[in-house]
């Protein structure tokens, strides 16, 4: 029986893609991984063929989309179902199944990956996070394994392909918004910095207050890990000061609802005492009372773009690494009004 290409992935334990690019020496495939994916071909009695190896690539047709570690977060959030259904989409058009990666931690998803990948399950990937220091794609680039990051990428820049939103101007617009209105005491809710859309959206912030000479106050910058189910000690305290911010810039829809139920548990009226600019334009959005003024990112053309660049990039081995930026747009509801 002839060796296939995924014969070759298999044994070297990446994805036929990766193997194909080993066969025309693509200079993005690190010398450790061609030397193993060369050792497997030698093994196993493999001759390239690349008119034979183009037809193995697409009898996988599979994209795996991988969720940020958690153990329900990432299900939580609508964010990552709309990346999800872009995804879907594009890969329903051409052909392509797709399967949804997570785990409790780095390292169980980096687990699931080396075992898709050696049984030759998945051709490519979609990281649907970017954040400093990611072990999961720190192994993926080592091992020359193919995926497209959403969000900006923290490191490879010029060799990683990546879908984004320019966050930070996203965010300046939304402050300059807040300003057009008559706030001039803007405060920041925000999850980590070490995502790198937070960490964008906050400079965004500071910068549109620097710009309209507005004081950036550290005390208005509030960044929390994670969503709070319960009562807030932090939002509290800042709603609860005598200079309490008139307005808000929330990194997340389900971050805003957060505050929302805050400001209810504090009798805040919004947005009669607070105004509130959110991100994602999600679902929660629109169903809040009042609903939330919210900047659209197009999440589910994040995740066409990004199923449309890793098909790209298996079909086409030879491209070049693309930086893809999706427009933004502010969707007014009734949660900023003017401050007088």
């Amino acid at each position: 029986m002839a060796v296939k290409l995924k014969d070759v992935a298999a044994l070297a334990g990446v994805s036929t893609s990766t193997v194909s690019r080993v066969c025309k020496d693509n200079p993005s495939i690190s010398r450790e991984t061609k030397e193993r994916v060369r050792r497997a071909m030698e093994q196993l009695g493999y001759e390239p063929n690349i008119q034979t190896d183009n037809q193995n690539i697409n009898e996988g047709k599979t994209i795996g989309i991988i969720l940020p570690p958690s153990q329900k977060e990432s299900f939580e959030n609508s964010f990552y179902l709309e990346v999800i259904r872009g995804v879907s989409q594009f890969c329903n058009r051409h052909n392509y199944m797709n399967t949804v990666i997570t785990g409790k931690d780095d390292e169980e998803i980096i687990s699931i990956i080396k075992n898709t990948v050696k049984e030759g399950k998945v051709d490519g990937f979609v990281i649907t996070y970017s954040k400093q220091n990611d072990s999961v794609a720190d192994y993926m680039y080592n091992e020359g394994i193919l995926y497209v990051v959403i969000g900006k990428s923290s490191c490879f820049t010029n060799q990683a392909v990546y879908i984004d939103n320019d966050n930070i101007l996203a965010a300046q617009e939304a402050v300059e918004y807040l300003i057009r209105l008559g706030h001039r005491n803007i405060a920041y809710l925000g999850s980590d910095s070490n995502f790198m859309f937070s960490a964008d959206r906050k400079s965004g912030y500071q910068l549109a207050l620097l710009n309209n000479n507005l004081p950036v106050n550290p005390d208005n910058i509030i960044e929390m890990p994670f969503i709070p189910e319960e009562h807030s000690d932090v939002l509290h305290t800042l709603l609860g000061r005598k200079d309490r911010p008139s307005a808000i810039l929330v990194s997340d829809d389900l971050f805003a609802v957060a505050l929302e139920r805050v400001c209810i548990e504090m009798n805040i009226s919004i947005p009669e005492d607070l105004s509130i600019v959110s991100f994602n334009n999600s679902l929660f959005a629109r169903l809040t009372s009042p609903s939330l003024t919210s900047v659209n990112i197009n999440t589910v053309q994040l995740g066409i773009e990004a199923a449309s660049q890793v098909i790209n990039h298996i079909e086409n081995p030879n491209l070049m690494p693309t930086k893809i930026i999706v427009p933004h747009r502010i969707i007014e509801r009734h949660s900023c009004k003017e401050y007088m």
